[in-house]
């Protein structure tokens, strides 16, 4: 498996792979070819989707000149396809097809130096685990091993991106973009105290403020970190933002949740998928619950048998979850969905504290059964704003 810093990468929302992934794959293609127009065709999910995930906005800002193509196509490779042409004196002087993977990893058709390194020798949990005991370590050591030390500046970079998408997120207030007219609640939901409120509506209430915070600073285009996608970039910081400020975690401590959490994600990625486009959002979602699941055992020391049950818990219950985003924005169900995530990651964890010795599933069995599940859905479930929550409000309740 690769390095989980290809995992967690800051960059401006909504998508990682529909505004992240367009936007280096056209700053690629005009490094090649030193054009004075250019021309982009999207296919599948980045055409039904692309306005509202500002495709077309990152691709006019990166290329200048150039003209989209919302192609009606869908490319059997992958259903983030696009097309880059480039053009001198209106003549063609190279095209480039690519495919965003998810996460903001691409890859080019024709091409292997997108490809990096792959740093650890297991790509399976049951692989890890099993190298884990034998070697008496935890994940994040496990991490450590193959990383290096340079690993934990790293990681910090990153935590400290999750605490400022939720800063941002929770100061802001009004609107977001689009036509949705979506308020910002993350605020109200931080400030807006229920009278006489019970320890876990209060926690419930805390742990979904930032995760709202997170992913409308999200929606609005701000910095965020994907874990693993921009879409799902609110569950983990808000459950380690929550736990730190309520247990007293050093920064040390949370690094290493976010190490463990960067292996339950790399697994998913490596076998599976993390691309809503690919496998629906329990590819995006539910991976992001399982990784903050992982994280919220480790900060308890949980057992690796622990961990692996409460990020088994936390993806088997995601299972069949569609992507169908309103009007192609990732607001409507996206960022409600993100809070849902963050406390069901806490649950699951309690869970498997207490449950893990009578499991009968694994977690690998779990993550090929997700990839699987998203294969045999429909297009239309799979980040086409073509069915489910996006088909119906379109035709019920504009």
């Amino acid at each position: 498996m690769k390095s989980i810093r290809e995992l967690y990468k800051i960059g401006h929302g909504p998508s990682s792979s529909h505004t992240m992934g367009p936007a280096k794959a056209c700053e690629i293609f005009k490094t090649k070819y030193s054009a004075d127009h250019y021309r982009v065709i999207l296919y599948g999910s980045l055409s039904l989707t692309g306005k509202g995930h500002l495709t077309d906005v990152v691709i006019k800002e990166t290329l200048g000149s150039v003209d989209i193509v919302f192609s009606s196509d869908f490319i059997e490779d992958h259903p983030n396809t696009m097309d880059l042409i480039a053009y001198k004196d209106s003549h063609e002087i190279g095209r480039m097809r690519v495919y965003s993977i998810g996460g903001g990893a691409l890859r080019i058709e024709g091409e292997t130096f997108e490809e990096t390194s792959h740093v650890y020798p297991h790509n399976s949990f049951e692989a890890i685990k099993e190298y884990c005991k034998k070697e008496n370590i935890r994940l994040y050591q496990y991490v450590e091993r193959f990383e290096g030390a340079s690993i934990y500046p790293f990681l910090m970079h990153i935590w400290q991106a999750m605490q400022d998408s939720i800063s941002n997120g929770l100061t802001d207030k009004g609107y977001l973009p689009g036509e949705l007219n979506v308020e910002r609640r993350a605020n109200q939901l931080l400030h807006k105290k229920m009278r006489n409120e019970p320890s876990e509506i209060y926690e419930n209430r805390i742990v979904s403020a930032y995760a709202f915070s997170v992913n409308e600073t999200n929606a609005s285009g701000g910095l965020v970190v994907t874990a693993p996608t921009c879409g799902a970039s609110g569950t983990v910081p808000a459950v380690l933002k929550y736990m730190q400020e309520r247990h007293k975690f050093n920064d040390r401590k949370i690094l290493q949740a976010l190490a463990t959490a960067g292996v339950i994600g790399n697994i998913i990625k490596h076998n599976a998928s993390i691309s809503g486009a690919e496998a629906g959002c329990q590819a995006e979602v539910g991976s992001a619950c399982s990784m903050a699941a992982a994280a919220h055992a480790e900060l308890f020391n949980l057992t690796i048998d622990q961990i692996e049950y409460a990020a088994e818990i936390a993806l088997e219950h995601h299972l069949g979850l569609t992507c169908d985003p309103v009007m192609g924005y990732v607001q409507i169900p996206c960022i409600e969905r993100n809070a849902v995530a963050a406390l069901r990651a806490i649950d699951a964890c309690g869970l498997a504290y207490f449950l893990s010795d009578s499991r009968k599933i694994s977690f690998d069995t779990v993550v090929e059964t997700m990839f699987e599940t998203g294969k045999d859905m429909p297009a239309n479930y799979r980040e086409t704003s073509c069915g489910g929550l996006a088909k119906k409000y379109k035709f019920n309740e504009k």
